[in-house]
């Protein structure tokens, strides 16, 4: 076709694009007519953003770096895979819900969707987040060192609403629930927290959830780790006590340095920042002014103040927050920057509004020489050196080494290494559960 330019970024349109002809003049020619896309929007040919795979196709990361805003595109969003990803027929598929309830029931996606449905902006972060940059920095950009949290609308029904239908056994304290993967991944979770703000999700992004996300319907907990979050939802059976399964024994506990013991059902994700932009393999084209930005979240509530640091940890000023500041969501942060040309590095720490900071990496290794503190625990906080989040305190603030009624699921712990007493602890208790528990360590905020 005559007045047409090849395309000179790559030879093939990307992943979720189509390629198309480029005229030399887009004024000279009439544009494509509608519906060549089939009727689903494709991006543009010259946009190459791409989620990163490990080596072992479990896990996949989102490019973080070259992020707008907050929301992750459903086709950027991380995924971490146990079974690979099933192909299930919605028509088919049944969510079971059982065990210590007055009136078991069984529930087709139809029966969901007829139920009142809310939606909610949460982030949802992998608790390997960082894992390989806890003793030094080893990936070479931000999507490799954070990208397994992406932040998306979720849509579905309270959990709340399917267990007062059912109703529960006066002896109810936790609930299993069962995934249609390969693996069958399975998790107890607290009934307190599916009681609170629990959802069983069949939309994302204002569409149904992809295959990948748990199609046709999965089990969200809001600022839990993203283990917790079990995809292809069909069974919860609710007990008094949790069933110990395999990904929450051998697999996803917190080992504590220098006892031989570990931590049991620790959910929540703590506040966590990383700077997105200036970051890993991105070249500055000269001295000048930039803006720095990047991403802050907590699994504990909003972001209450983003601090910067172009110095090293020298000296610290407040960055701008980025309308909407949402709970359980991640909060866009912005700074002004005068490079002078010359090396620097750049750091952010976090503060969310129950007070905890990032901890520095000083911190951290001070606290994991502590019989009660667990290096392992640094997972949940953003180690890399080019974009290390720091905080003035000494200390973490980490979950304690003591045991705690299975009865009583959602204290907020103090960490023994920093105030050490469990009397401080408060743990909220239901008057109707008066048997004797069990005992094993457990934390939800």
């Amino acid at each position: 076709m005559t007045g047409m330019l090849p395309r000179t970024a790559a030879a093939k349109a990307p992943p979720g694009g189509v390629e198309y002809p480029v005229p030399a003049d887009s004024t000279k020619e009439q544009g494509r007519m509608m519906g060549e896309d089939g009727g689903y929007g494709s991006r543009s040919q010259f946009e190459s953003e791409v989620r990163w795979a490990n080596p072992t196709r479990t896990a996949s990361f989102t490019p973080l770096q070259n992020g707008y805003g907050v929301i992750t595109p459903s086709g950027l969003h991380y995924e971490r895979h146990h079974g690979g990803i099933p192909n299930i027929d919605p028509a088919r598929h049944r969510l079971v819900l059982h065990g210590l309830v007055d009136r078991p029931m069984k529930y087709s996606l139809a029966d969901l969707k007829r139920f009142p449905t809310v939606s909610r902006t949460y982030f949802m972060e992998c608790s390997g987040t960082t894992g390989s940059e806890i003793m030094k920095a080893r990936e070479p950009t931000v999507q490799r060192t954070h990208g397994l949290v992406s932040t998306s609308e979720w849509t579905g029904v309270p959990l709340s609403a399917l267990l007062r239908q059912t109703g529960l056994k006066p002896e109810a304290a936790w609930v299993l629930a069962e995934g249609a993967d390969a693996a069958v991944m399975t998790r107890s979770v607290p009934l307190d927290k599916c009681l609170s703000d629990a959802l069983v999700v069949f939309a994302h992004n204002g569409e149904p959830t992809r295959p990948e996300q748990g199609y046709p319907m999965g089990l969200f907990l809001p600022g839990g780790e993203g283990k917790i979050r079990i995809k292809w939802l069909r069974g919860l059976e609710v007990s008094d006590k949790p069933y110990y399964t395999r990904e929450e024994t051998s697999k996803y506990t917190d080992l504590i340095t220098k006892t031989g013991k570990a931590r049991m059902f620790t959910f929540t994700m703590e506040a966590k920042s990383v700077i997105t932009f200036p970051s890993g393999e991105m070249k500055l084209p000269g001295a000048g002014f930039y803006e720095i930005t990047g991403l802050a979240w907590s699994g504990r509530g909003k972001i209450a103040r983003v601090e910067v640091s172009a110095d090293g940890g020298k000296s610290w000023s407040l960055a701008a927050l980025q309308d909407p500041v949402l709970p359980i969501c991640q909060t866009r942060f912005r700074f002004p920057w005068i490079w002078d040309g010359t090396p620097a590095v750049i750091q952010s720490r976090a503060t969310d509004e129950t007070g905890y900071s990032q901890p520095t990496h000083l911190a951290r290794a001070f606290a994991c020489s502590l019989p009660s503190c667990s290096r392992s625990c640094s997972r949940k906080l953003s180690p890399t050196r080019r974009d290390i989040p720091q905080s003035s305190s000494l200390v973490p603030r980490r979950r304690s080494r003591i045991f705690l009624p299975l009865r009583s699921p959602f204290p907020r712990t103090v960490p023994a290494c920093q105030r050490g007493a469990a009397s401080m602890l408060e743990a909220r208790r239901s008057t109707r559960r008066s048997a004797r528990p069990a005992t094993a360590l457990i934390s939800w905020a």
